[in-house]
């Protein structure tokens, strides 16, 4: 007998629990280490657990994609560490982004593990709000002292520098050309072009500044 398989997707998953300690939220991370479902965010006793959909994966990819080629054409070395887990613990805050780099401070950090209590955090971290968080994000990212932050949610991609403590639309710092507009149109060519001509596209950008 021939039996039928289907493959589905779901769409983006939140929940918020409130009043969680410090204690429980750290079990919950030894828990799930090594994996990238969920995810968590810790606000002052709110945890947010996600689960990503398909789209939330590709446009989280794709972007990943994106600054890791426009900075080798570019010259800028960077790491890309995924969805680390970043916390502090006298802020009573945590928080795995959906993609990070490392460039200016990639040299004062151990890659195999890092502690913000006495590492930088990242110089870029990228937010992808699918469905919409009830935890300010960019809050966390201000105060643990992320000098950059790229959010996409259904009004398009935007760019935010770190400035005094507060998060003011620019262009990107690390990768000096790439604007909001740049991003918006390679991210939506991801979407229709094949990878191959997609990443070549992305390239030939990089080198030509426009």
């Amino acid at each position: 007998m021939e039996v039928m398989t289907t493959a589905s997707t779901y769409p983006e998953q939140r929940v918020v629990l409130e009043n969680i300690s410090w204690d429980l939220y750290e079990k919950l991370l030894n828990a799930q280490l090594d994996r990238r479902s969920p995810r968590f965010t810790y606000d002052n006793g709110a945890l947010e657990i996600m689960s990503p959909s398909a789209e939330h994966e590709q446009i989280a990819y794709n972007i990943t994609l994106l600054v890791a080629l426009f900075a080798e054409v570019r010259g800028v070395s960077v790491q890309g560490l995924g969805s680390t887990t970043f916390r502090r613990k006298d802020l009573s805050r945590g928080f795995e982004p959906d993609a990070c780099f490392y460039a200016a401070n990639l040299h004062r950090v151990n890659k195999n593990r890092i502690d913000l209590a006495f590492d930088p955090p990242p110089d870029l971290v990228i937010e992808i709000d699918i469905a919409i968080s009830s935890i300010d994000k960019a809050s966390i990212a201000a105060e643990v002292g992320v000098p950059e932050l790229w959010r996409y949610n259904k009004n398009g991609w935007r760019i935010f520098i770190l400035d005094a403590g507060v998060y003011a639309e620019d262009e990107s710092k690390m990768l000096p050309g790439l604007t909001r507009q740049l991003i918006t149109e390679l991210m939506e060519e991801s979407r229709t072009l094949d990878p191959l001509p997609w990443m070549a596209r992305v390239r030939e950008t990089a080198l030509l500044g426009n």
